[in-house]
């Protein structure tokens, strides 16, 4: 596959992203069950399996940003999480 293949992939599945974290992983938790029925063909397991990396990478950068957040507002130290 040419590089500029991979980019316009890349940019397809990219244009498509959840509106926010819970849709996401909404998204990602049904994927991940389809992919481990082991019912899915071949050609989407492949697609499915990217999508979930592009689904992982973007909770993992919501979380971050939320993670951020509240480093700043807690004068830049992250406490630990009280569960309350």
């Amino acid at each position: 596959m040419s590089k500029a293949a991979k980019t316009d992939h890349a940019d397809a599945t990219d244009a498509f992203l959840p509106v926010n974290y819970e849709a996401a992983l909404s998204e990602l938790e049904l994927l991940v069950g389809q992919l481990e029925s082991g019912q899915m063909p071949l050609d989407q397991l492949l697609s499915g399996y990217q999508r979930g990396a592009t689904l992982l990478a973007f909770c993992r950068d919501k979380l971050k940003a939320v993670e951020d957040q509240i480093q700043v507002l807690d004068g830049g130290q992250l406490k630990p999480w009280s569960g309350a």
